[in-house]
């Protein structure tokens, strides 16, 4: 299915990719796309949901009047659905609506994508009493900037049932929507390969060896690994997000993948996008060289550039 507009490469726009802790049950996930649908200069170019993740992620491309509305009406539907007191994914998380990131697209300034956080968080703070925190471009000095960072810390205070300190927001935890983290960043590629095994070890034992390695060897920069397991298909997978995807070859990371996995007697499976990617990442090659088989042109984020 190919793209229905296109932005100006001299405007740009934002891209969001929100993520929502929803994979499972088809009611909500429609409720939350439903709720911000039909938003004037902003159009869902993706949205993709995992019943084992218990995860949703919905991908919103627009201007900054038009995101905003979007994120704050699908935060509304999934504060109103989702209790996460009885949330079980394999997916870490900390809220209903767990991460917004807003990304400049093109020639769109970073700068008002920081700002245009602030003001989101204000009003989720404010609206649905949920405490903010802010990462990437938004993370306040002497705090914590990355989302594996906050998480840790946040989650150490809630299971020592100590106070929040969030940026905005209650000192408390929303009772069943959680928290939320929000920040303008880079782009960032969000990328699953299947594993042909239910043993979790070896999954684990790859996204180890990718965090181990990602500061030495140059085509792993920024890659950020776990390894999980799919019950629902008797599967694992070795779940990445590319924080440096202008220097990363996803090519050559799933041969680095197969590499690895073959000489633990496991066969790679497919690949898994979630949300969308620069064209730059396949490298000139095409999206059967890392077994991208629901490929879609909606997926590509230069054609929604003109």
């Amino acid at each position: 299915m190919r793209v229905e507009r296109t932005f100006p490469r001299e405007i740009g726009f934002i891209q969001s990719a929100v993520n929502y802790s929803e994979g499972c049950r088809s009611d909500i996930i429609e409720g939350i796309v439903r709720a911000s649908e039909g938003i004037p200069e902003v159009v869902i170019a993706d949205y993709s949901a995992d019943v084992d993740h218990n995860r949703m992620v919905v991908t919103y491309l627009g201007l900054p009047d038009g995101v905003a509305k979007a994120i704050l009406a699908g935060a509304r539907a999934a504060v109103e659905r989702i209790d996460l007191r009885r949330h079980i994914g394999v997916h870490p998380r900390l809220g209903a609506v767990d991460v917004i990131p807003l990304t400049p697209i093109a020639d769109f300034p970073m700068e008002t994508c920081i700002s245009l956080a602030e003001d989101i968080g204000s009003q989720l703070a404010e609206e649905l009493n949920l405490p903010v925190f802010f990462y990437e471009r938004n993370a306040r000095r002497n705090r914590p900037q990355s989302l594996p960072e906050i998480r840790a810390e946040v989650l150490r205070s809630l299971e020592r049932n100590e106070p929040l300190h969030p940026d905005r927001g209650p000192s408390f935890a929303h009772p069943t929507a959680g928290c939320t983290v929000l920040g303008a960043r880079e782009p960032l590629v969000a990328w699953n390969v299947t594993l042909k095994t239910n043993d979790l070890t070896v999954a684990k034992r790859i996204a180890k060896e990718i965090r181990r390695n990602r500061d030495t060897i140059p085509e792993l920069e920024g890659v950020r690994s776990l390894g999980m397991q799919l019950t629902s298909k008797s599967l694992t997978q070795v779940s990445m997000n590319l924080t440096r995807p202008e220097r990363n070859s996803m090519p050559w990371i799933f041969r680095y993948l197969q590499e690895r996995a073959n000489r633990l007697g496991v066969e790679v499976g497919e690949s898994e996008i979630i949300g969308l990617i620069p064209l730059s990442c396949l490298k000139g090659e095409s999206p059967s060289q890392i077994a991208w088989t629901k490929f879609s042109e909606r997926q590509i984020i230069d054609n929604w550039i003109r």
